[in-house]
């Protein structure tokens, strides 16, 4: 039902009014009394205002309510007076819908929001025409009229204000020139001049303090230079202070700005170049843990201040905003997550801290737990707030003092049964059990690494940070040679005083690890290769810093193997996958990864930068994290070498899929909604055994009738191959191989399936070869259009099983044996463990040769089920020796782990001639069998 009170009774306050069903009353001072008419607001405004209180229609004020009481007042009095009672009206009704009805906290902020938005219009309205009067409009060098537009900044740009809020405004005007001049063509002043009257005029209107008080504290001290800066900025002068003077605080003021009038600036979307300038500011492409020590600094200051207000004045301890465990926590805690991540996680830049806690949540940035406990706190702290400001329109957070037994009619009393508690005790449990547990989990946000080290000082430790020379004793020998090198180095002296400060507490920690056995001197040195080209980025040394449990795992994957420091070279982002506490336990689950770049691509969409490249980088940042969550768990030994290639072949296939559907979406010569078009797999991406930086084997079909289906589909494939393989600043996906498809090299990129099925199963003139059809057995459907996946399984059986010169066949896969063989020559004394004889590649041509020769009569191999499983069921069909298709399961296991490692290790894949006797003996009797 719609939460209200009709005019003249419930908001009367007077014992014995009719105060409606569900009105919380107060009846200790012998009658009934609506709770809210214990505030002494309230009570002052229902006797000045007594008249007018029923202009405001009822229920939750709305823009619509607003105006039609605006438009009411307006005829009896000025545009100052009418807009100041019409505050007061919005701010009775307010405490009636909260106090009497317990309205949701959003209606009471969404309500005073509106009323600032409202009253911001109509005074620009105002302003503005009082100066286009005088000076005529401000022109754009085109001669169109020049916007201003007014930013909300804080609680007005996230629709939180309270009720007694200031406003935090910045003002920017579009472009700079002049005015038309008035009537008669004189009083040109330029458009700065112009838009600081109007800043001033506005001011006047909703700031000054007049006999009905005013509509809203104004403050200017947020824009750039703030009270020193000019009163209006134009857009161009803002970019240039965002590049060269924006601070790091200034990031967490900014994002919560939005344009809140004029409304016609907002109706016709030419408020929406702000966002354009803003953007990348607030959210930086690459993770951004350099903010912890800025937001550090902001939060000691704000403590320090609230300290001296309450030194002496023990009352204003108890702020439960600015002190410990108070709103500002909270909101600076949603902050800095959304500041850390928001340049990679579209979906977290939100403005309301309710909603960005939901996001954060679903974005695995913090537990659902954690989340819900941070908005119970968050709401009640804030409906606590309000109650305070009900009391004497005060712009205060300090909760009164005195509430004993016998002092029922104290603010503090009131508070507590207002809030739906029977006296103060329970009321004030309840509180220190929210802002305890804000306060820990602030402290653990902000902690950083301090305590984590006992050899140099962290973000709030007394102790100065120590330089790089003086922690050299402690280091190992290579370790402090590399060091040393540094000291004087071009790179770190360039360096900023808190970075290199950071880089040398790293070192610190680190060598202090080493010295206790939790690392070894091969990771320090790996990490040491890591960070050095890497230096100017000094977000990575402060994600390092504040992040203890980053900084060891990462110690740990970098010690395991080579190759993870060339891919974190490559793609340092994406260390902070490392932070998951879920790393080790959770696999790649691909409806998540599908569900959460589609959430991230409609985020992006909303605020207009949807376009290729952001979404080029998008995919491959979070195909790189995706690959990186994989290898942890692979260089941790959680992972089998085919748990590994199963992750990174569903990976695979997921990309592909949103790949096909994003180009698709943005393909100009689209001619239906859906395309009719699949991709097969070859090669490891068919098997499913895909290894780190494996290319992609594919072959793409389509089925349509349309004349214009082969240029759609030849520009489409063309389109996500580029997709793929093209290389930004976020590197490349894949390197796409389609010389399996019909004609090789020389054939068209993408074909009819009727074309594809006639080509391999050797109807007409140019049909398939047998190394193709060798290439069959591992094939597979892998995304499209899903009546063509039965379709593909029957062409591919079809050729597994079509009857054969069994003698012919192994005559051509042995010459195709000795082909491979001799463009992998070997090193003498050598074994490579693919190519050499006994090795990989004789396993696998073993296979192939039995599937294509034998599942005509033993469907069991026509499944692509892999070479391991393949390889036992030949056995068990009785078509090798007892024993021999187990022995070489298990050797091709063991040389594809071996061969994994190698690779990891970034050493060669060949070993001593007398190593793996075993397993190379029992390929050998393997191709000895088939082969002969």
């Amino acid at each position: 039902m719609t939460l209200g009170v009709a005019p003249g009774s419930a908001s009367d306050g007077t014992p014995g009014s009719d105060n409606g069903g569900g009105v919380a009353t107060d009846d200790t001072a012998g009658g009934q009394i609506p709770l809210s008419g214990h505030s002494r607001f309230v009570q002052r405004l229902r006797r000045r205002y007594a008249a007018e209180l029923a202009l405001l229609p009822p229920g939750v004020p709305t823009h619509d309510a607003l105006r039609t009481a605006y438009q009411a007042l307006h005829a009896r009095y000025d545009v100052p007076s009418a807009l100041r009672v019409l505050r007061q009206l919005v701010m009775e009704r307010l405490a009636v819908l909260d106090c009497d009805l317990q309205a949701p906290l959003q209606d009471i902020t969404s309500a005073v929001t509106e009323l600032a938005e409202f009253a911001l219009d109509a005074a620009c309205v105002h302003a503005c025409g009082e100066l286009d009067a005088l000076h005529g409009a401000p022109l754009t060098p085109e001669g169109t009229r020049a916007q201003l537009w007014v930013v909300g900044m804080g609680k007005l740009g996230a629709r939180e204000l309270n009720v007694s809020s200031d406003i935090d405004l910045v003002y920017v005007y579009d472009q700079d020139g002049e005015t038309a001049g008035n009537a008669e063509g004189r009083n040109r002043i330029s458009n700065h001049e112009y838009f600081a009257k109007a800043v001033k005029a506005v001011f006047g209107l909703i700031g000054d303090v007049t006999e009905h008080g005013f509509v809203f504290r104004v403050d200017l001290a947020l824009r750039p230079n703030g009270n020193s800066g000019p009163p209006a900025v134009s857009l161009g002068a803002l970019e240039d202070y965002f590049q060269v003077q924006g601070r790091e605080w200034e990031r967490f003021a900014w994002m919560k700005s939005r344009v809140v009038a004029p409304r016609s600036c907002i109706d016709d979307g030419s408020a929406q170049a702000l966002r354009a300038a803003v953007l990348p500011f607030v959210f930086r492409r690459y993770l951004d843990y350099a903010v912890f020590d800025a937001l550090r600094v902001l939060h000691r200051q704000i403590r320090e201040h609230a300290a001296r207000r309450a030194a002496g004045r023990p009352e204003r301890s108890n702020d439960v905003k600015l002190s410990r465990g108070g709103i500002r926590e909270i909101e600076f805690t949603v902050q800095l997550l959304q500041v850390v991540r928001g340049g990679q996680f579209p979906e977290l830049r939100t403005r309301p801290t309710l909603q960005a806690l939901q996001r954060l949540a679903a974005a695995g940035l913090m537990s659902e737990e954690t989340a819900r406990s941070f908005e119970a706190a968050y709401v009640f702290l804030r409906r606590v707030e309000h109650r305070i400001q009900y009391l004497d329109d005060q712009q205060t957070h300090v909760l009164p003092l005195g509430c004993s037994d016998d002092e029922d009619d104290s603010d503090l009393a009131w508070i507590a049964r207002s809030m739906g508690y029977a006296d103060c005790c329970p009321f004030l449990h309840e509180l220190d059990g929210h802002r305890e547990f804000v306060a820990e989990e602030f402290d653990k946000l902000l902690g950083g690494g301090a305590t984590e080290c006992r050899s140099c000082a962290g973000p709030r430790g007394s102790k100065a940070p120590p330089d790089l020379e003086t922690i050299l004793e402690q280091l190992p020998a290579q370790l402090q040679q590399r060091v040393h090198g540094w000291c004087r180095s071009p790179r770190v002296m360039a360096l900023r005083d808190d970075a290199r400060h950071r880089l040398s507490r790293l070192i610190a920690r680190t060598g202090q690890w080493l010295n206790e056995g939790r690392v070894s001197e091969e990771a320090a040195l790996r990490m040491a290769d890591w960070i050095e080209p890497l230096l100017r980025r000094e977000s990575y040394l402060a994600l390092l810093w504040e992040r203890p449990a980053v900084h060891e795992r990462l110690l740990r994957v970098l010690g395991a193997a080579r190759w993870p420091a060339r891919y974190l070279i490559q793609h340092p982002g994406v260390i902070d996958e490392l932070a998951s506490d879920g790393l080790l336990r959770e696999r790649f689950a691909a409806a998540d990864f599908e569900r959460e770049l589609e959430h991230r691509k409609r985020s992006l969409t909303i605020t207009g930068e949807a376009d290729d490249e952001t979404l080029l980088n998008l995919l491959r940042r979070a195909h790189h994290a995706e690959l990186f969550r994989t290898l942890a768990r692979d260089v941790e030994g959680v992972l089998t070498v085919e748990e590994v290639a199963d992750e990174l072949s569903a990976l695979a296939d997921t990309t592909l899929r949103v790949t096909a559907r994003w180009c698709w979406e943005r393909l100009k010569q689209r001619h239906r909604e859906d395309p009719l078009f699949a991709i097969l797999g070859y090669g490891k991406l068919g098997g499913k055994e895909l290894g780190y930086g494996s290319d992609l084997d594919i072959v793409f079909v389509y089925e349509d009738e349309d004349e214009r289906a082969p240029d759609a589909y030849a520009a489409y494939v063309r389109k996500i191959i580029n997709w793929l393989s093209t290389n930004t600043a976020e590197g490349d996906l894949f390197e796409i191989d389609t010389a399996l498809r019909p004609n090789g090299s020389s054939g068209l990129l993408v074909t009819t399936f009727r074309a594809y099925d006639d080509y391999q199963q050797r109807r007409g003139s140019n049909t398939a070869w047998t190394w193709e059809h060798q290439a069959m057995t591992r094939a597979r459907f892998v995304v499209g259009l899903e009546s063509l996946r039965p379709r593909f399984d029957a062409v591919r059986e079809a050729v597994i099983t079509a009857p054969r010169d069994v003698a012919a066949l192994r005559r051509e896969i042995v010459a195709m044996r000795e082909k491979v063989r001799a463009a992998h020559p070997v090193r003498a004394g050598r074994f490579d463990l693919k190519h050499s004889p006994g090795g990989m590649v004789d396993a696998e041509f073993a296979v192939q040769f039995l599937v294509l020769s034998q599942s005509g009569a033993h469907p069991e191999l026509v499944p692509n089920v892999g070479n391991i499983a393949l390889l036992r069921r030949a056995e068990a069909a009785g078509l090798l020796p007892a024993g021999a298709g187990e022995a070489a399961a298990s050797a091709y296991r063991e040389l594809r782990r071996m061969q994994h490692h190698a690779r990891l290790n970034e050493e060669p894949t060949s070993v001593p001639q007398d190593h793996l006797a075993a397993e190379r003996a029992a390929i050998l009797a393997l191709w000895k069998h088939v082969f002969g």
